[in-house]
C-alpha cells in the first residue's frame, strides 16, 4: 500500500543535504519513504493525502525521557518556583510511588505519555529506567519500557537509595542489576553529578555496561562543572545530556570527538559524542540554558530532547523545546528542528540505514528511511517559533502508519 502526500508547502528533509523543498510531495510505501521531490513530478500511488500547502518535517526524535514512573511531585515544583534549589534527591519520591504501582497501571501510565508525545509529532523515542533502584524493580521498569518505547536505557545509576552505601550500590548497579536488565536495554546511562554518582563511581558503571555490550550515555554537567563530559568523551558515549555548565576544555573535547569521525553506524569508534540539550528541564530547574549556540559554533552536533519526567520536566512537547531553542538559545529555526529530529537520531545511533541494510534511519526524510512525518498546521516550520505555544501538529505518520 502506497500513499502520496502532495501539495506540501515546505518540506524540511533534515537529510545530509539539509534540503528544504517547496511545492513538494512524498510517497510512503509500507514503513518507508519511497520517493520525494516536486509535486508536479510525483508518481501515482494507491492513496493520496492533500497537505493543503502545509509544512512537513521529520517526526520528532526524543532521545531523552523518563516515562516509567508513578506519583506526583507538584509540591517539589512549587517549592522550586518559590526559590528552593533543585537537587537530585527528589528522585527518591518518585521511586517510592513507582515501586508501589502494579505492572498494569505502570504500563498504562507510560503508554498514555507516549500517546501524548505522538499526538504532538514525536515518532521515535527513548526512555530510561531509574525509578526502581533495586534489582527486581529496575528489571521490571526495563521490561515495561521495552513494550512502550523504541529504545531503552538502563539508568540504575540514577540515585543511591536512602540507607545504602554508595559504593555497595554501585557494585549492585554494575553486577546483578545490570544482568537483570540486560535483556531489555540497548543503552546504559549514569547521573554523574553532585548528589548522585562521583566520577570514580560513574567510571565503574560505564566500564561494566560497556563490557556488557550496552551503548553508553551520560547525564553530565547539569548542576555545575564536573566530570560528565570528560567521561562521556573518554568512553565514546553516544551522548552527554544536560551540559549546562561547560568549560572551554569540555567544548573542545566534544568537538575533538567528531574530528574526522564518521556518523554512519551505531556502536563504532568512528563517531563522536552528541551534546543533548534539555531546555524544558533547564527552565523548570532554573538552571542556565545549555549553550547550544556555542556548541554548534564549535562543531559539536546538538540534540534537543524533552527529558519528560515527573520532577524537573513534566512535558513531552518537543515543539516547546524547539521554540525555546530559537527564542532563548540562539538557534535558527532550521538548526532547532534539526536538533530535535536528526540530532536526536544521531544521539541514538539511528541517523543512518535504508533499504540496503534494513535498519531504517529516523529523524530525516529520504528515500529508504523510515516514514516518520509531521505535518504542521502552518505553511512553514518558522511558525513553531513565530507562534509559540500554539498546537500546530496537524497530522502524524509513524513508520508509515497514520498516527494522528
Amino acid at each position: 500500500m502506497s500513499t502520496l502526500l502532495t501539495n506540501i508547502g515546505e518540506l524540511m528533509t533534515q537529510d545530509r543535504e539539509h534540503r528544504v523543498l517547496r511545492n513538494a510531495a512524498v510517497v510512503v510505501e509500507g514503513e518507508r519513504i519511497a520517493w520525494l521531490g516536486a509535486a508536479a513530478d510525483a508518481p501515482a500511488a494507491d492513496d493520496s493525502y492533500d497537505a493543503g500547502g502545509r509544512a512537513v518535517l521529520p517526526g520528532w526524535v526524543d532521545s531523552h525521557t523518563h516515562l516509567i514512573f508513578a506519583g506526583d511531585r507538584t509540591a517539589e515544583f512549587e517549592a522550586r518556583m518559590a526559590g528552593e534549589s533543585y537537587s537530585a534527591g527528589g528522585i527518591a519520591v518518585t521511586t517510592g510511588a513507582t515501586r508501589g504501582t502494579g505492572d498494569y497501571d505502570l504500563t498504562r501510565l507510560a503508554l498514555g505519555r507516549v500517546a501524548e508525545a505522538v499526538s504532538q509529532g514525536t515518532t521515535y523515542l527513548e526512555t530510561k529506567t531509574g525509578y526502581g533502584l533495586d534489582v527486581e524493580q529496575e528489571a521490571r521498569s526495563a521490561r515495561i519500557a521495552s513494550t512502550v518505547a523504541d529504545e531503552v536505557t538502563y539508568l540504575g545509576a540514577h540515585l543511591v537509595p536512602a540507607g545504602m552505601d554508595a559504593d555497595e550500590y554501585t557494585d549492585l548497579v554494575c553486577g546483578e542489576m545490570l544482568e537483570a536488565v540486560r535483556p531489555y536495554a540497548q543503552w546504559a546511562d549514569v547521573f554523574c553529578e553532585r548528589g548522585a554518582f562521583t566520577e570514580e563511581q560513574s567510571r565503574r558503571v560505564l566500564q561494566a555496561c560497556r563490557a556488557a555490550g550496552l551503548g553508553l550515555r551520560v547525564h553530565g554537567n547539569q548542576l555545575g562543572p564536573g566530570a560528565g563530559v570528560r567521561l562521556a568523551v573518554e568512553f565514546g558515549a553516544a551522548s552527554v545530556d544536560h551540559v549546562n555548565y561547560l568549560s572551554d576544555d569540555d567544548v573542545d573535547a566534544l568537538a575533538a570527538s567528531w574530528s574526522g569521525a564518521g556518523t554512519d553506524s551505531r556502536g563504532t569508534d568512528s563517531r563522536g559524542t552528541v551534546a543533548t540539550c534539555l531546555p524544558a528541564c533547564d527552565l523548570s530547574t532554573r538552571q542556565p540554558l545549555a549553550p547550544a549556540r556555542r556548541l554548534l559554533d564549535a562543531g559539536v552536533p546538538v540534540a534537543l530532547a524533552s527529558n519528560c519526567n515527573p520532577g524537573t520536566s513534566y512535558t513531552s512537547s518537543m515543539a516547546y523545546c524547539v521554540t525555546t531553542a530559537v527564542l532563548q538559545m540562539g538557534l535558527s529555526v532550521h538548526e532547532a528542528v534539526r536538533a530535535a529530529t536528526y540530532g536526536g537520531a544521531l544521539a541514538l545511533g539511528r541517523e543512518s540505514g535504508n533499504d540496503a541494510d534494513g535498519e531504517r534511519a529516523v529523524g530525516s526524510i529520504a528515500v529508504g528511511h523510515r516514514a516518520d512525518l509531521h505535518v504542521l498546521n502552518a505553511p512553514a516550520a518558522t511558525h513553531l517559533a513565530y507562534r509559540p505555544g500554539m498546537p500546530l501538529t496537524h497530522a502524524v505518520w509513524r513508520a508509515g502508519v497514520r498516527a494522528r
